[in-house]
């Protein structure tokens, strides 16, 4: 199974986020809400540029695309929900 890309992020205040896209090699979408727990708000952008980030763990038990704690979507949106940034992809079971 290939993991899961984030296709889409809007949160251009985290700091992995370049031109609208994901620069960290995964991310993990938390347990309580469907949030992107690898969120950094920071004015300085870090991350690999060469790399488009990918969901490197699933703690949303609910969501239809949760294979044992894996992400099996085609592609993940993840968008700024507040002081977070949530994984708009995620559906409930």
């Amino acid at each position: 199974m290939e993991g899961s890309k984030v296709i889409e992020c809007n949160a251009t205040e985290c700091a992995y986020n370049k031109n609208m896209e994901c620069h960290t090699i995964a991310i993990t979408v938390g347990s309580v809400e469907p949030s992107c727990d690898t969120f950094v708000a920071n004015n300085k952008h870090g991350g690999i540029k060469d790399i488009t980030g990918g969901v490197g763990a699933c703690r949303k038990d609910d969501c239809m695309f949760n294979e044992s704690l894996e992400c099996s979507a085609q592609g993940i949106k993840v968008h700024a929900h507040g002081h977070h940034a949530d994984c708009t992809t995620y559906q409930r079971r």
